[in-house]
């Protein structure tokens, strides 16, 4: 990934609006691993991620920010909240399951990868199982045809789709489920993968559609092609280089100065968390990870709490601190109509399953604007999200009433409209200026 900072934060503002100085940051961040990936390896161990931490409402974008940048360079990211974790000695989940969780998602990234590169010789092996079985069928249907003529015949069908929701037995492998150590902790056992070396593995048969059979086949086929050891050895390497992990809800764990109660415990998560974000070594069953190259990327709406409520030594890990600020009506207007997966957007999509077409017109759009924006003034300050809140009101009686049992019309939605089905927004406020 060779993407300049201006590139990357070209990308973000695809998806998300405004935040400009949060988007550098992380750019930036992102820019560094790829500057650091082309120096020698002296000089490379020498130079550690600079993790950020975020301060800003919820709603206004910090886990999109991340998300679509772990997206963006494909890295393994994970999203953990700091109020999840507890301090070593409680029950409940210790930090260096984060790492854990890192591990298992980037197993699973670079084995969808190498997936798609086996999946053509899969798909061919999965089809001639699939054509065998159809084979014998017809050949007692049509005993005086010749085998090739009835092959060749059985593939067509089976290429074109007439086969697709003809029922059909296969044999596949009889994999026994995982089983949790530790009911919620997250830590599975497999007796069966334990076994396999003594036992060969069993089969059944199943019943199943061609179509559903071509699926199954072709990802049995796949895995059977799939080398496990290198796959675990790159994921782990790409898990230590590129990984990001995103710990959200980090004031929560933040002491208020109080020396007694709950501080205490919160303390604990903090110095549990230290190790990790300095850099040590966690097993993992696909094996150690070193997380000294890890960027983390901290974030907390900070309204009790402060930055600097942190224990000093965790302030230390996080060097980059930058600013979300609260959403104005402008930024919501942007939000309703810039970005590819905008709100408005997605609902007219939704209802076009069911033959309406909404049409949002730029008069309503700035109404839902101003109403969401005045909204989070006046009660809690929920960022983005207000807008959901506001267009499930404001299309309640459209989804409601759409069975899709009639011809595609229009719904306009205009400034008339929205007035008329949010009024009581309007009537909220107004009884909000008489209450002390």
């Amino acid at each position: 990934m060779d993407m300049s900072p201006k590139q990357i934060v070209e990308q973000l503002d695809r998806y998300i609006i405004g935040q400009d100085e949060a988007k550098k940051a992380v750019a930036i961040a992102l820019r560094n691993r790829y500057r650091r990936s082309k120096l020698p390896d002296d000089i490379k161990g020498e130079i550690t991620p600079k993790n950020i931490i975020m301060k800003g409402p919820t709603g206004v974008g910090k886990t999109e920010i991340a998300r679509r940048l772990a997206k963006l360079v494909k890295a393994p990211f994970i999203k953990v909240e700091a109020t999840k974790f507890t301090e070593v000695g409680y029950v409940g989940r210790d930090v260096e399951s984060m790492i854990r969780d890192l591990a298992e998602t980037s197993v699973r990234l670079v084995k969808e990868e190498k997936m798609i590169e086996v999946q053509e010789k899969a798909a061919a092996e999965a089809e001639r199982k699939i054509a065998e079985a159809l084979l014998v069928s017809r050949k007692k249907q049509n005993a005086d045809t010749p085998e090739p003529i009835l092959k060749d015949s059985v593939y067509e069908d089976l290429r074109s789709g007439k086969l697709d929701n003809r029922n059909i037995e296969i044999e596949v492998d009889d994999t026994p489920k995982a089983m949790e150590l530790v009911p919620g902790s997250g830590t599975e056992i497999n007796i069966g993968e334990i076994m396999g070396g003594f036992f060969p593995k069993k089969r059944k048969k199943r019943k199943m559609t061609v179509k559903e059979a071509l699926h199954y086949l072709t990802i049995e086929e796949s895995e059977k092609r799939l080398d496990m050891d290198a796959i675990n050895a790159e994921a782990i390497k790409r898990a230590e280089d590129q990984g990001i992990i995103f710990i959200d809800e980090i004031d929560k764990i933040a002491s208020r100065g109080s020396s007694g109660g709950p501080d205490v415990s919160r303390e604990g998560v903090q110095r549990d968390i230290l190790p990790i974000v300095e850099g040590c070594t966690v097993m993992t069953k696909y094996g150690a990870i070193k997380t000294d190259y890890i960027l983390f990327i901290a974030s907390g709406a900070f309204h009790v709490s402060a930055v600097g409520d942190l224990i000093p030594e965790l302030q230390g890990r996080f060097p980059i601190r930058v600013e979300l600020n609260s959403l104005t009506r402008e930024d919501f207007i942007k939000i309703l109509t810039i970005p590819e997966n905008a709100v408005t957007r997605q609902y007219a999509e939704l209802l076009k399953v069911d033959n309406i077409n909404v049409i949002f017109e730029q008069d309503a759009i700035e109404e839902i604007s101003r109403i969401a924006a005045q909204e989070n003034e006046t009660s809690e300050d929920i960022g983005a999200r207000r807008l959901h809140t506001i267009m499930e009101s404001l299309l309640e009686d459209v989804s409601f009433n759409a069975d899709g049992n009639h011809p595609m019309f229009d719904v306009v939605i205009n400034k008339e409209y929205v007035c008329e089905r949010l009024s009581k927004y309007d009537s909220s406020r107004d009884l909000k200026r008489y209450i002390l």
